[in-house]
Parts: C-alpha cells; structure tokens; sequence
C-alpha cells in the first residue's frame, strides 16, 4: 500500500481507511467498485438462496423423500462445519498475498473458476454423500470469492461512505436471493441444467469484476510466517475489543433465527400451508419478488440516511424488531396470505439489517490491516449459525409435529425465529464505538 492517505479522518473505533484505496479511487473507478460490488454480491446470493433454497431441497427430497428435512439439515450443516473458517483463512492469506496481480484478485479467480467444476459435478450427485462432498466443495469455493471481495470495502473505501457501499451490497445480497430463487425454480424439472446456469454466471461476473476493478500489487513488508502466530492471530479478545464480540453475538443470532425459517421456506409451503405441485414454486416465486420489493424500499434510504446522520445501531435493531414481526404473521395466519406478507416484511427487516450490517462491522474491525482476516471472522457470525439453524429447525419440526401432521412443528419453528431475532437487537445495544 502506498502512504497516501484518505483527507477524512475516521471516527474513533473505526478501522482506517488504506489510503492506497480509499484515497486514490476517481470518481470513476469509486462508481465502477460501487456497481461491481453489486454485482459480485448479488451473483454470489443468486448462487446461495437458488441452490440452498430451491435446487438442493429438490433434490435431497428426490434422493431420500422420507427424511427430506434431516437429510437438508445434515447436508447443510456438514458443508457449514467445514467451510466455517474458509473464510477467514483465505482472507488472513489474502492480506499476506504479494504479486502483480494484487492481493485479492488471485483468490477471486480461484474461487470462480474452481466453482465451476464443482456446481456442475453436484447436478450429477445421485446420493447424499456424494450430494454432500460436492456441496461441502461449492461452498468452500464460493466462499474463497467471497472473502477477499469482503475486505475489498475496508481495503478501497473511505468510512464516510461505508454506509452507501454497505447499502449496495446489502441489496445486492436481497436482489440476489431473489432471482435466485426465480432462476431455481424455472429448473425445478431440470436441476442439472440449474446448477451449470448459476456455476457461468459466478464465474462470469467474477472474472468481470476482477478485470474492471484492477488490484493494487502491494508493497507493504509481511512478517515471516508462523503457524502459531498465524492461528493465534484468528483470536480477538473479547475484553480488548467487546464492540467486535457484541456485533459478532448480534449477527450469530439474528442469522440462526432467519435461517432456521428460511432453510425450510419450500417445506413450510407444501408441510405447513398446505400447498401442492405447481402453486407451491407459484408462491416460492411471488415470495422471493415481494422480499426483494420490500429491500428496494427500505434499503436504499437507511442506507443514505444512516450516512447523513452517522448512525447505525437504531438501523441495525429496527430491522430485527420488523424481522421477528415478519415470522410472527404465519405464526397467526398459516396461508399464502400469511407467507405473502412474511415475505415482504423478511425483506424489509432482514434487507435493511444485512446492508447496515456490513458498515457497522467494517467499523468495529480491531485494526485496518488484517481487514480480510477480520471480515472473515466476523463471517463465521454467519457460517455458525447457518449450520445450526437448519439442525435446530429440523429438531423443532420433528419434536413437535404431531406424527404426519407438521403444522405444530412449525408453530414452534416461527416462535423460536421471532425470540432469537429479538436476541439480536438487544446484543447491538452495548456497542459504544457507533452511534
């Protein structure tokens, strides 16, 4: 990095701006980034919820149709366990990485091609094992693009306008997961050719973004490596830094509610509403458009209005308080309806959260030059609980359905979704270091 530096100062607690970024980005190349981290965030959730919520689901109930919720839960949870700290370490890796091409480019260019050959060899998959040593793959994979694209925003943007790049990703993410699900279910019948379309297009879009968005070749000195350091480096002292532990608790939390009722949105519809064949990918469709509606209009001005005012917090917790409102709905009213409004309310809370959410963390991050590190331990916030949350789902649903009838299991699975969510914005509170 160069020793140029960002002309705003950041607020305390927040991490500082590499100047070789943030400082020396035109106004074009700081448009280009904000589009294209759009993009790659968007292309990375098209790839997430079509697969984890449609094409997988399809096909572990076609491979074992009586155990279809603990056999998801399983596949779930063992590619989650192993890819738990995918993230951190290629993002650790990232920061130490030297060369011509920069110290984030290398890693997104192995992700996406790689990715390739592991989507298109899951669509092939014709028993849970081989259904899960595929997808453990595709995740380890996507997640090598993911990480350094992450520590891109701390690496390249000053903290004045993280609450605009943090918007765009969040949307990005919501836009994503619905055309994801919108793409998946129009492969419902041809689940193969599914999983091809979505392994060109992470790799096209990745590919795009590293070659508009050329990576700086850095020159800062890195310490000789030691297995010791390097591990012991994964530890950030709760006392030291409590606002990095409280946002960590606060999105282990919030996400272990919203997966725990996302990973089994297809299931609810056919097990819990009571719909059959065709009406059931008619109503997953009108979902996923009514939640990217409702994070279209809510994310977009917190977004703008959370960097006017310098305030992330009330943004962050208000999301979650409309999060646990949204799972309350089907709670009272079982229908399509009920589902209809979950969804636009889902996209509201859980938009806004995710696009405020990433500004709030780059902002509690313990220093600025291990950002890759850093972000990617904070994603273990996400890769714990979307492990547990389908584990625990498929427990409540079993434990509490009574014998074929689900329709109790899953009282108890949107009760539990609204006091975890709630959990959530309480542990935002203690943070000191944001407003």
């Amino acid at each position: 990095m160069s020793a140029q530096t960002s002309s705003t100062a950041p607020a305390p607690g927040r991490p500082p701006a590499p100047a070789s970024s943030a400082g020396a980005l035109s106004k074009a190349q700081g448009t280009t980034l904000l589009w294209s981290m759009f993009a790659g965030f968007t292309t990375l959730y098209i790839a997430y919820s079509g697969l984890l919520g449609v094409l997988l689901p399809i096909q572990v109930e076609q491979i074992a149709p009586d155990s279809k919720e603990a056999s998801l839960a399983t596949v779930t949870m063992v590619s989650s366990i192993v890819t738990l700290f995918i993230q951190p370490v290629v993002g650790a890796m990232s920061d130490r990485t030297r060369g011509r091409f920069g110290r984030r480019t290398p890693w997104m260019a192995l992700g996406a091609v790689g990715s390739v050959l592991a989507l298109v060899a899951l669509g092939q998959a014709g028993s849970l094992l081989w259904l899960t040593l595929l997808w453990v793959a595709a995740q380890v994979l996507l997640n090598v693009i993911q990480a350094p694209l992450t520590a891109i925003m701390a690496d390249r943007v000053s903290p004045e306008r993280f609450g605009v790049y943090s918007a765009a990703v969040g949307i990005g993410s919501q836009v994503g997961a619905t055309i994801g699900v919108l793409v998946a279910t129009s492969f419902a019948s041809r689940f193969s050719t599914g999983y091809a379309v979505f392994a060109a297009l992470v790799l096209v879009v990745t590919l795009a973004f590293v070659l508009l968005n050329k990576d700086r070749q850095s020159t800062a000195p890195v310490e000789p490596f030691s297995w010791g350091a390097f591990v012991k480096g994964f530890w950030i002292s709760p006392r030291k830094h409590p606002d990095f532990a409280w946002a960590f608790l606060a999105r282990v939390v919030f996400i272990l509610g919203y997966w725990g009722i996302f990973a089994y949105q297809r299931y609810a519809l056919t097990d819990y509403v009571g719909l059959k064949g065709d009406d059931v990918n008619h109503v997953q469709t009108v979902m996923a458009l009514l939640t990217m509606a409702g994070t279209l209009v809510a994310s977009i001005p917190a977004g703008r209005i959370s960097d006017r005012t310098g305030r992330r917090k009330i943004f962050v917790m208000g999301s979650s308080v409309v999060l646990a409102v949204a799972c309350a709905v089907p709670l009272i009213s079982p229908t399509a309806t009920g589902m209809y409004v979950y969804a636009v309310l889902a996209g509201v809370g859980f938009g806004t959260y995710m696009s405020l959410d990433m500004a709030l963390m780059t902002e509690v991050l313990p220093s600025g030059g291990d950002a890759g590190k850093d972000l990617g331990i904070l994603n273990i916030a996400t890769n714990v609980p979307q492990a547990l949350g389908p584990m625990v789902g498929a427990w409540i649903i079993g434990a509490f359905s009574d014998g074929a009838d689900k329709v109790p299991g899953y009282h108890v699975l949107f009760g539990y979704a609204i006091v975890v969510v709630l959990l959530g914005a309480v542990a935002i509170k203690p943070i000191k270091s944001v407003k």
